[in-house]
């Protein structure tokens, strides 16, 4: 009974539009016009990803800051890429780069062109320190110790006779600098330092005796600007500048700076001690215009800064390396980097370096405007270098088993990664200084909280 009904209910369904039909065709009224379409718009987005520019940071940078980084990773590629593996494997650094870093312009990037330097901006400063750390972290480490921590310094804190005398041979190379703060009982607080500067009224010189350790470049520094506290400052740390060949020629063996040994990080770069046993200097050494911690950490600073282009140019690399090795290995028939978890590795990477490199232009343009603050800094350090070191072991597992052939570099960078991390302000000791600039609290100290 359903069916038949169904039925007839198609069937008057069927005659009601035929009859519908036959009446518009009876009909004098025109028929409706098909309906037109308008011309699509164009799509706003006429540009083309470029992975290794994701979020077009060239496009921020000026011709000449686009030149310097050129430059820099040109001389950088073709003249410290062929031996740094032999050089990771030895355990060595070739004091002759340090004078190919002063021919290319590369030490005192910041500082005044009448004491040596380049007179560039905090920018192109960044851009080279990408290019050197592309290569190798300990290569830009000697650069940036050489420029941020000794010669930044001198050219802010320093009398008019200190530039003259020691900058324009630090630019060039000729003189190699270090950086002593760091003690063997103080590392992340400096403020517990045990070095001492003791005046001596009747010679007119100061007398420096301690230690200091894990100084990039003081095997080989013909200068030492090293932090001590005065005596005849009610304690304040001043920093006084060593002239290792001065202090041989009178009072040898007082100044010790002997390498360390052992390291499984950085092995390219030259890593010592300093040891001070009654070391004296002149009153002219001194540092005038640094008195406290200030001092020491307007160099970090700068240091630190520099570091946010760095560990972002080593991530760089391995992302190079390890899409090229994905995309011609073949495994289950076709290319690595078909597969899924590549893809997404290299997408988590290529993102993380892209803003990583926006974070520190940012901060470098804040610094040229002089309008930044010291935990913009710690910001940039901390993201660049954990993100950093996390796209390493990523791009380190992507090539298996050869990942960990130094031949490929990943597992260069990754364990040099692990150093950049620490130096400088940990991870962690960033997150306390951006933790106290959020809460307004202090959680240095352990248990502080505890105590009140």
């Amino acid at each position: 009974m359903m069916r038949r009904l169904e039925t007839l209910g198609l069937g008057l369904r069927a005659r009601g539009a035929t009859a519908a039909t036959s009446r518009r065709m009876l009909s004098t009224e025109p028929l409706p016009t098909a309906p037109v379409f308008e011309k699509s718009m164009p799509s706003l987005a006429t540009g083309t990803f470029d992975w290794r520019d994701p979020l077009k940071l060239s496009a921020s940078l000026t011709d000449e800051e686009l030149a310097m980084y050129q430059t820099s990773r040109d001389f950088a590629q073709r003249e410290l890429l062929p031996g740094v593996v032999n050089a990771t494997r030895a355990g060595t650094f070739d004091r002759g780069i340090m004078n190919a870093f002063g021919q290319m312009g590369l030490l005192g990037l910041t500082v005044p062109s009448e004491y040596g330097g380049a007179g560039a901006g905090y920018v192109s400063y960044g851009l080279c320190a990408r290019a050197i750390e592309q290569v190798d972290s300990g290569y830009r480490s000697a650069m940036s110790v050489q420029s941020s921590l000794v010669m930044h310094p001198i050219s802010l804190f320093g009398t008019e006779e200190q530039k003259q005398r020691w900058l324009p041979q630090l630019a060039s190379g000729a003189k190699v600098g270090c950086f002593g703060l760091t003690e063997p009982n103080h590392g992340s607080d400096p403020s517990g330092m045990e070095t001492k500067a003791a005046w001596d009224g009747y010679t007119g010189e100061w007398v420096l005796s301690g230690s200091k350790t894990w100084i990039t470049n003081s095997p080989i520094a013909d200068l030492a600007l090293v932090w001590a506290r005065a005596d005849a400052d009610n304690g304040a740390v001043r920093g006084f500048l060593i002239d290792r060949a001065a202090v041989d020629r009178v009072q040898p063996g007082a100044f010790a700076t002997p390498a360390i040994e052992g390291k499984l990080s950085l092995k390219a770069s030259i890593t010592g001690s300093i040891f001070l046993d009654g070391v004296r200097v002149p009153r002219c050494a001194m540092l005038p215009y640094a008195r406290g911690l200030g001092g020491p950490f307007a160099c970090l600073n700068s240091a630190r800064y520099g570091i946010s282009w760095g560990a972002m140019g080593a991530a760089e690399a391995c992302v190079e390396i390890a899409r090229g090795y994905t995309l011609e290995r073949k495994q289950f028939g076709a290319p690595l980097a078909a597969q899924q978890l590549i893809q997404k590795k290299l997408a988590d990477a290529v993102t993380e370096i892209g803003l990583g490199l926006h974070a520190a232009l940012a901060v470098g343009r804040a610094k040229e405007r002089h309008d930044f603050s010291p935990e913009m800094i710690s910001l940039v350090k901390r993201n660049s270098c954990g993100k950093a070191l996390e796209i390493a072991r990523n791009c380190r597992d992507m090539l298996g088993g050869n990942g960990i052939q130094d031949e490929y570099h990943i597992m260069r960078h990754s364990t040099n990664l692990e150093t950049v991390n620490t130096y400088e302000g940990t991870h962690d000791v960033h997150a306390l200084i951006l933790g106290k600039a959020i809460t307004g609290e202090n959680a240095f100290v352990s248990g502080a909280a505890y105590r009140r």
